[in-house]
This record gives structure tokens, C-alpha cells and sequence, in this order.
């Protein structure tokens, strides 16, 4: 993994869209079944869209009914970093981009063989490089 990104919330609220600064920077999650990669099947890696640290590769990448993109498991154990989230009134586990600490979603026990987990992620978190193409890090 690339070294950690900081930025200002000013920073961040500049770099990204307000949907994206909502989701990625103050936990929001989008509506079930609004995202542009529900449903989608195409090559590739899913990376942050703050940072564009690789998180998902879209092998990993399965239907799971809830209206959120979902995956089985990270490129790798440092793409990601979890968190207790007892917002709601309930404890789940937040999952975060281990680069810019944005918020992508949740991860739940609920998930396919092989791992039995289901990372329930944010379309507007991630953007999808198509195989074949570089990944671009943000570095400033």
C-alpha cells in the first residue's frame, strides 16, 4: 500500500463530489439499488474514488440481493482497515479505505465460500479501472 493520504476536510471537500465527500468522508451510504455498480460484471479493480488505492477485484465481486455492490474479500489485508460502527442503535463493522480512511461500507458474516464474507460497499466510494489499465494513486 502507497503511504497514508491527509487532507483537510476543506481539501477533501474540494477534491471530491458532494455525494462522493458525503459517503467517503462523513459515512453516509446511498440508497440500495442506486449505485452504477450494482448488477455490473466488467474486468477489473475497484479502487478508492478519494485515493485510488486498490481495494476490490471485480473476481471477487457477487450478487448478493441487498442492492449494494458486495465482494468477498479485499486485493489484500492492508487495502482495507475495519471499524466498529455502533451508529443506528446497532454494532457492525465499517469498512475503510486504509490509505485516506474514507468510509466504502460495511462487511457482514454472511458472505459466499470462500470466505463467508460479504464486504457491502458504496458505488459512489470506489471507481472501477477496467482490466488492462494502470491504476492512478493520488499523491497530492
Amino acid at each position: 500500500m502507497a503511504d497514508k493520504l491527509i487532507f483537510s476536510d476543506e481539501e477533501w471537500r474540494r477534491r471530491l463530489t458532494p455525494e462522493e465527500y458525503q459517503v467517503l468522508r462523513r459515512h453516509g451510504t446511498e440508497r440500495a439499488h442506486t449505485g452504477c455498480f450494482v448488477g455490473t460484471k466488467e474486468p477489473g479493480t475497484y479502487t478508492c474514488a478519494a485515493c485510488g488505492n486498490p481495494l476490490f477485484k471485480a473476481g471477487t465481486k457477487f450478487e448478493s440481493g441487498t442492492g449494494w455492490p458486495s465482494f468477498t474479500q479485499p486485493v489484500s489485508a492492508d487495502a482495507v482497515t475495519e471499524v466498529e460502527d455502533s451508529s443506528y442503535g446497532m454494532t457492525r463493522t465499517e469498512v475503510r479505505c486504509a490509505r485516506c480512511d474514507g468510509h466504502l461500507g460495511h462487511v457482514f458474516p454472511d458472505g459466499p465460500p470462500p470466505t463467508g464474507l460479504r464486504y457491502c460497499m458504496n458505488s459512489v466510494s470506489m471507481k472501477h479501472v477496467p482490466e488492462g489499465q494502470s491504476l492512478q494513486l493520488v499523491t497530492h
